[in-house]
């Protein structure tokens, strides 16, 4: 016989952790017996198609709210297990199960952004005072190396003043040190 689908109508599902979704899902299945499905069930498809409505709730209520937005696959696959073994003395196979789409309440999703945006914002700041934490170390050896030789000190002092001098339209300030001053006062 062809197979049949039926769209399961949007289901309001209580999730395992408290949290209200709605649910579309499609069930495809055939009759593969229609003698058993006329004797053993009195509207089969009806019947078919209600069991769905009902498993279908029954297993997302067992869910968390992130199992059922990442392992939907899963779900589906448990769904038609069940739905195919129950409706197997009604002569009726369940081919597949497809759930389609999840909606969350627009509360919960703004909730959703609003920790996923926070949860980013940390990461960058954990990430910059890292950057902080290398550069003072890095400044910190740089001084180091530089305290044990005086002429490296003014080396460095000139080639800043290169890079500086590099820039045509900039003002340059040349620090004198303040011992070579004090001589000049005195005199």
């Amino acid at each position: 016989m062809r197979c049949k689908n039926y769209d399961i109508p949007k289901q309001e599902i209580l999730t395992k952790d408290s949290v209200t979704v709605t649910v579309d899902a499609v069930v495809y299945y055939r009759v593969f017996n229609a003698t058993s499905s006329v004797l053993n069930v009195e509207m089969v498809h009806e019947s078919t198609r209600l069991l769905a409505q009902t498993t279908l709730r029954n297993v997302l209520g067992t869910k968390a709210l992130h199992d059922l937005l990442v392992d939907r696959e899963t779900i589906s696959n448990t769904v038609q297990v069940l739905l195919d073994q129950s409706t197997d003395a009604w002569g009726i196979k369940v081919e597949r199960v497809e759930v389609k789409d999840v909606r969350l309440p627009v509360a919960l999703r703004r909730a959703m952004a609003a920790e996923a945006e926070a949860a980013r914002e940390a990461r960058a700041k954990v990430i910059a005072a890292e950057g902080e934490q290398k550069a003072a170390r890095s400044l910190k050896e740089a001084a180091d190396v530089i305290a044990e030789s005086p002429a490296a000190l003014q080396l460095r002092y000139l080639q800043t003043l290169n890079t500086i001098s590099a820039d045509k339209n900039s003002t340059i300030i040349f620090p004198i040190p303040m011992d070579l001053v004090t001589q000049f006062v005195r005199r």
